[in-house]
Order: structure tokens, then C-alpha cells, then sequence
């Protein structure tokens, strides 16, 4: 019988690393992209074919499903939309909520073999001091806080129901998602990029478990390959403060240390001043007050399920620096390597 993986967001930087892991192996791709998206990952289109369509318009996305009568069909939902601010905006709803639920409906209407959903830690209770977090039997957007958090916590809701009711579905959760293949430029990636532009003077206090993309990947199919309907897994890296991850960053790329540290409170002081001066520049901020209590939080994540049951075993965080300090010098990322 014939394979046919549909990744949708395959343009993203877990959806296109999933898809270039896939093609490597001879794998048939199908990849979901938004209609004005003009990012490039790929330059091998060898088994690749290239949909253009919006999660939350459900006709836009039947092209993608047609045409595979006979084929054993794996969806791996890695679209979304990410925020770092408190705020539950009817678009990050619209896509993260009803958008997964456009992708549940025609799993079902196509007879899809296996759908595996890309949630994230953060749809996870925070649980109190440093107890390790496992896979939770419940999930609530009510006890999750910020707006990202709580419509990956819904959808995840929503994709278990659906295992219920005879989808073969599983979920995954990634934590702070690291490493090379980001062409879009995510927030760690910016960071990055700013402190090998020497933009970066100081770093805040707190840290977060940080994951390679490339491991999020490999637990993304194995997943596919080996969970149950219903089954949960926490894929999760190494927790280091962002001192430390900078610090690694500076020895793999002999970039001079940062050595000021900002205490946490004085942060979240000035973080309101900060979201409105990039809001006034049609920019991201590199941190809002939103994330900063995510960097003041548990996340002591337990990846050991996912390793037991799926062989995941993350990589070392300075294996990772160093792929992404390379990726983005080949492809001339930050100052230094631009218009060499």
C-alpha cells in the first residue's frame, strides 16, 4: 500500500525539518503552506508536493487530502500560531482551535491511518517548585495561563475526543523548540542571531527546557510509527537558564560572554515599556511579561515516556548551538556572513 505523509505548516521549522527527514528516507510529502508564504526550505522537490491552503478554511484544504484513494494516509499537524503575550486574540484561536478541528474532520471524512497533533508543554499545569512534569490525564485551559497555552490546551482536548471516538490520533508536546532549518526566524532563533550581531548587552535571570528541532522530528515519527490512539508524549530537551544557553553560544561561536544579568524583577518592570516600543515598530518583542513568568516557571519536563515507548533521546544542547551557529552561517543569517 502506498504512503502518503501530509505535514501541514510544512514550511515552519519543525513542519520542514519533519519533511526533509521523510524525503530522505524516500517518503511521498504532501506539505501544507499558506497561500501568500514565501518561504523557501527546500530546494530537492523530489517526492515533495507543495498545497497551498489556510488551516481554518476547510475547503481550501481538501486538495491535499484528494486523490489518495488506496494510500495509507499520516497527517502530522505541526501548523499553529505562536504567541509569547497574555492576550487570547480571536486569530490564535481561530487557527490553533478550529483550524486543528478543520484538520480532526477530514482525518475522519479521508479515513486517515494516523493524525499526530504538535501541541506543546505549555498546555501542560505548571505544577509547583521543581516537581517533574509528566503526560496529564486532563487538560483544562481554564488552570493554563496566556493565550498560546490555552488554545494548544483546547485542541489537545479536542484531539483526544476525537481518539475516542475512533480517530487513531496522538499528541505531542515539545518544549522551547531550538535549532537549525528555522528560515522563518522563531524567537530563539532571533536571540541567536542578535547575540552573534553583538546587539544582545544583557540576558534576564530564569530559564526553560530547550529541545532540537531535528529530536522533536525524529519523536514526531517515531510517534506516528509507534503510538496508540490517545497516547501523550512529552518531548522535552535540557532545561539551562538563558545565561547558560548564551554562554555556550559564546563558546561555540567565540562571541564575547554576556556578563550582565538582569534580575527578574526589574525585567518585568520595564517589559510593558518594551512590547509597546516594538508594537509602535510592527515588530515582535524579544520578551514580554508573559514570557517572563514562563522563564520564572517549572519546567522540569519528563521526556521519559517518550523515550521508553519511542526510543526519543535528545541531543546534547551544545551539539545543537553549534548545527544552528553553522546553519545560520551557510546561510548567511546574521551580519557578519552577509554579502561575503
Amino acid at each position: 500500500m502506498k504512503q502518503i505523509f501530509i505535514i501541514t505548516g510544512v514550511f515552519g521549522h519543525l513542519g520542514n525539518t519533519i519533511a526533509k527527514m521523510l524525503l530522505a528516507d524516500g517518503q511521498t510529502v504532501r506539505g501544507l503552506a499558506m497561500p501568500n508564504d514565501e518561504t523557501e526550505p527546500f530546494v530537492d522537490m523530489t517526492n515533495l508536493q507543495i498545497y497551498r491552503g489556510d488551516v481554518c478554511d476547510k475547503n481550501s484544504l481538501l486538495p491535499i487530502f484528494s486523490n489518495t484513494e488506496g494510500a495509507k494516509l499520516t497527517v502530522i499537524h505541526t501548523a499553529g500560531l505562536i504567541s509569547i503575550t497574555a492576550y487570547t486574540s480571536p486569530k490564535l484561536r481561530e487557527v490553533n482551535v478550529r483550524g486543528t478541528q478543520n484538520i480532526i474532520n477530514l482525518c475522519k471524512k479521508f479515513y486517515v491511518k494516523k493524525l499526530v497533533y504538535v501541541s506543546s508543554v505549555h498546555a501542560i499545569k505548571t505544577l509547583p517548585n521543581d516537581e517533574i512534569m509528566v503526560e496529564p490525564a486532563v487538560f483544562d485551559p481554564t488552570e493554563i495561563l496566556g493565550g498560546y497555552a490555552k488554545t494548544k490546551t483546547e485542541a489537545t482536548r479536542r484531539v483526544l475526543l476525537a481518539a475516542t471516538e475512533g480517530l487513531n490520533a496522538v499528541v505531542v508536546f515539545p518544549s522551547g523548540i531550538i535549532g537549525p532549518n528555522d528560515y522563518r526566524s522563531s524567537h530563539l532563533t532571533q536571540l541567536i542571531i542578535d547575540f552573534l550581531d553583538k546587539k544582545l548587552t544583557a540576558c534576564v535571570e530564569g530559564g526553560y527546557d530547550f529541545v532540537d528541532v531535528r529530536d522533536v522530528a525524529f519523536g514526531c515519527l517515531m510517534a506516528a510509527q509507534n503510538g496508540e490512539a490517545g497516547d501523550t508524549y512529552i518531548l522535552s530537551g535540557t532545561k539551562c537558564t538563558a545565561k547558560q544557553l548564551l554562554d555556550i553560544l559564546s563558546l561555540v561561536a567565540t562571541v564575547k560572554q554576556i556578563k550582565r544579568v538582569l534580575p527578574m524583577a526589574f525585567a518585568k518592570t520595564v517589559a510593558p515599556l518594551s512590547e509597546y516600543y516594538y508594537k509602535l515598530r510592527n515588530q515582535p518583542p524579544l520578551y514580554t511579561t508573559y514570557s517572563l513568568q514562563t522563564l520564572c516557571a517549572n519546567s522540569n519536563f519528563s521526556h521519559e515516556k517518550a523515550t521508553v515507548q519511542l526510543g526519543y533521546q535528545p541531543r546534547p544542547m551544545e551539539q545543537t548551538i553549534t548545527d544552528t551557529v553553522r546553519w545560520l552561517q551557510e546561510n548567511e543569517r546574521f551580519a557578519k556572513y552577509k554579502n561575503n
